[in-house]
């Protein structure tokens, strides 16, 4: 019989960038609290709003049976006083011990045996510690020191299975049937049952579902707003709604990225654009039921008046002094206290820009230019800022359009959804900054490990990753890439083309062995192998090739630049095989990718024909070894598109 299930942790507010993970973590509790106790995983259905995490089933077991566990003891023929203390550990006389048969003989065994539980002692068990045992970035003491900690208080528990109201505590909180509404809207003790749960939260302005609060905010401020804030402000808010606000049009002097980030960043509200610029009037999500009165607009106008006034206020200041002129206050901005202020670290960026990158002259003026604005007063203010103010003051100041665009660009990309710089000099000054970072910080032993990556150094891997592929960046990376972070740049590489461009493990395992030096030809020769690998020759052709790896390993076969003696070489397949690879080493030369590796599948037959009628490992010694030889130039010539023996075969 399955049985239903609710469980609301009610709590102070949570922050909204850790709601959605927590849920998770409290479902996978859960998982192992029906993984421990041998029962089938039920299907969830989570839900959260700032102040309650929840989570439903309807398909509970009533409860767990009998366990049997055998336990392994002592061979039957150490003797009775093995078997007595074997039984005495277990609590059971020597006639209750079973003999089985082992692979090594007969050996007693005692099966132990868990009593059966309902499904409500179970939970009034374990929720306990599946509650806390939650993980959480941070997490705090509410009580005395030692007591149990959670992200914000706990002020109510709902656990209901069935019609069984469970009891536990957590924290010295009771569980029970009560919920609590809005905080300021609804009731602070609602009494539910499973079955009218969210209509009762509903009548107390709880909108349970985040995508219902999500739909709630988008009908009224409509579509196309940015998804990072309204996710956050769906984890805000309970009972959504939305005002709209204006601003004096003269604000509208300020460059809109300074406008809009007060607005998003500081304010969480959603700029208003009419026919594609930047209007005076910006929308608020509100965590009530409208405002009457204009109280929280009016409020809204006052605090983003005085956020705009700063803005404007650090934007002229700021103007006095021209970024050349800040290069020198870098000295006294630290980048890190072993690796020097940011001073040291754009004259090293400089110089990669000029001597690893082949960047020219506006190239490396945007990257003399492209850190001075961390010492003005906007970016102080405003760090989300940071290379966009640089690049709107070199602007302004009548720097180049090459120069000012890189440095506005030079942090991007920020995520593996941002765009990458838009112009040639932006991405290499952008590379040049993230391998300074990376050189710089695996110098000094800053290597991530785990989950733990304080100085973002994989953003900064796979920044360049992205920018040298989606920027058709044409450069060796042999010439800036140290040993000690090389293997942490290839993950990156490797995780860029499986995890953010969707293709398969084995084709990328296979394209990087063959060589990752230019990013841009990985991926010519990745989209290539797509291109091919369905067709009948391909897998035929790369299993073949892993099985001359296996035979020249297991050879011990290692190239010395011997040639193939043609003379040796005896008449039928294995000579059909050496003239048709001649045939297709020829035609090779010019070809682009794809047709070359479908020039390459068409050898098939003739490697099928040679592995079925000729014996590579022959008596004769030159015999032997020339043939090794033709396998070993064959795999060689070959295996610069790719090593095929990484390709998965069914075949």
């Amino acid at each position: 019989m399955s049985l239903p299930f609710l469980l609301e942790i009610g709590t102070e507010e949570i922050p909204d960038w850790m709601i959605e993970a927590a849920l998770a973590e409290l479902e996978e509790q859960f998982g192992n609290v029906f993984q421990t106790n041998r029962l089938d995983r039920p299907v969830f259905e989570k839900s959260a709003t700032p102040r309650r995490l929840t989570l439903r089933s309807r398909d509970f077991p009533s409860g767990r049976p009998d366990i049997v566990t055998p336990e392994d003891g002592p061979s039957v023929s150490v003797g009775e006083r093995a078997a007595q203390g074997f039984a005495r550990k277990h609590g059971v006389s020597v006639a209750e011990l079973k003999v089985y048969q082992s692979p090594t003989g007969p050996k007693y065994r005692v099966e132990k045996r868990v009593l059966g539980e309902s499904m409500a002692q179970i939970l009034e068990r374990s929720l306990p510690g599946a509650i806390l045992g939650i993980h959480w970035p941070k997490s705090m003491y509410w009580g005395e020191l030692g007591s149990p900690t959670f992200i914000r208080p706990i002020r109510w528990i709902l656990a209901i299975l069935g019609d069984k109201v469970l009891d536990f505590k957590v924290a010295g909180i009771k569980s029970g049937n009560v919920t609590s509404g809005h905080r300021i809207l609804g009731a602070a003790e609602i009494p539910v049952t499973i079955e009218n749960y969210e209509q009762k939260l509903r009548e107390n302005f709880v909108i349970l579902s985040a995508e219902e609060r999500e739909q709630r905010i988008l009908s009224i401020a409509g579509a196309g707003h940015d998804e990072r804030l309204l996710k956050t402000l769906v984890y805000l808010t309970e009972y959504p709604g939305v005002i709209s606000g204006s601003f004096d049009p003269e604000y509208l002097r300020l460059p809109a990225e300074v406008l809009v980030t007060v607005m998003k960043h500081h304010q969480k509200y959603f700029p208003v654009y009419e026919n594609g610029q930047l209007a005076n009037r910006f929308l608020a999500v509100t965590n009530t039921d409208g405002d009457p009165e204009g109280l929280i607009r009016r409020g809204n106008e006052r605090v983003l008046r005085a956020r705009f006034n700063d803005a404007q206020f650090f934007w002229e200041t700021d103007q006095k002094k021209k970024l050349a002129d800040r290069e020198v206050d870098l000295k006294h901005v630290t980048f890190h206290t072993k690796l020097g202020s940011y001073w040291d670290k754009t004259d090293r960026i400089k110089n990669v820009v000029k001597v690893a990158l082949g960047g020219d002259a506006l190239t490396i003026r945007a990257a003399q230019l492209c850190k001075c604005d961390l010492t003005t007063e906007l970016v102080k203010e405003f760090t989300e800022l940071q290379g966009v103010v640089g690049g709107l003051y070199a602007r302004a100041q009548g720097e180049p359009e090459e120069v000012w665009r890189a440095i506005y660009d030079h942090y991007k990309p920020e995520s593996m959804e941002d765009s990458i710089p838009h112009t040639h000099g932006g991405q290499l000054v952008s590379i040049a900054d993230k391998l300074d970072t990376l050189q710089q910080c695996f110098g000094i032993g800053l290597v991530p490990t785990g989950s733990r990556d304080p100085y973002a150094l994989r953003r900064a891997a796979q920044g360049i990753v992205k920018i040298l592929v989606e920027g058709k960046v044409r450069i060796s990376l042999r010439k800036f890439i140290r040993s000690d972070f090389e293997e942490f740049l290839l993950d990156r590489v490797r995780f860029y083309f499986r995890d953010v461009r969707g293709c398969k493990y084995d084709e990328v395992n296979a394209v990087v062995a063959a060589g990752w030096d230019n990013l841009k030809d990985v991926e010519e020769r990745l989209i290539a192998i797509q291109a091919v690998r369905p067709t009948e020759n391909f897998e035929p052709l790369a299993a073949s090739f892993k099985r001359i790896q296996n035979i020249l390993k297991q050879a011990q076969f290692v190239g010395n630049g011997g040639a193939i003696d043609a003379t040796l070489l005896e008449p039928g397949p294995e000579s059909d095989l050496y003239h048709e690879f001649q045939s297709v080493r020829s035609r090779l030369a010019n070809l682009p990718y794809r047709p070359a590796l479908e020039t390459i599948a068409s050898l098939r037959p003739q490697v099928d024909l040679f592995f079925d009628k000729v014996l590579v490992n022959a008596p004769e010694p030159k015999i032997r070894q020339n043939r090794l030889t033709l396998l070993h130039t064959l795999l060689a010539e070959f295996s610069t598109i790719a090593d095929f023996s990484e390709i998965v075969t069914h075949t």
